[in-house]
């Protein structure tokens, strides 16, 4: 499972049961980074994909249990406890920022279990910079 989130510089993702911010241009390239998979999420999350074609975007509150092994994922609102074992790839979109957060992500991508395979710099319409960092799990 490859599993998609957006976090502040301290890994916090939502605050009071809502997202720390939002950016359009992280949606498009969300989109491009699929590559024309279905992209799985709650429908909390797939506000933010409204005006994409309905077989793109796959949306339940039980996606984590339906995705397969290939299969994407944007978590937000739903915890990946229990699921860890299931994932090999993580792609994380940093705001570059310290946000109130009450919610935060909870894989430690530094322990040795995990790689960094690469990171780019984007320029997002609410953010100047947004880092995306992939990590793929360790063999």
């Amino acid at each position: 499972m490859i599993i998609i989130a957006c976090v502040d510089e301290r890994n916090g993702m939502m605050f009071n049961r809502r997202r720390q911010s939002r950016d359009s241009a992280v949606c498009g390239d969300i989109l491009r980074e699929c590559g024309g998979k279905k992209l799985y999420m709650s429908a909390y999350s797939g506000k933010l994909f409204g005006d994409v074609q309905e077989n793109d975007i796959r949306i339940s509150e039980d996606f984590l249990k339906e995705a397969g092994e290939e299969d994407i994922c944007f978590v937000e609102d739903i915890p990946i406890s229990g699921f860890e074992d299931k994932i090999r790839t993580v792609i994380l979109y940093q705001w570059n920022r310290r946000y109130p957060a009450d919610q935060y992500f909870p894989l430690e991508l530094t322990d040795g279990f995990w790689e960094l395979q690469r990171t780019e710099e984007l320029k997002g319409t609410s953010h100047e910079k947004i880092t995306k960092e992939v990590y793929e799990r360790a063999r």
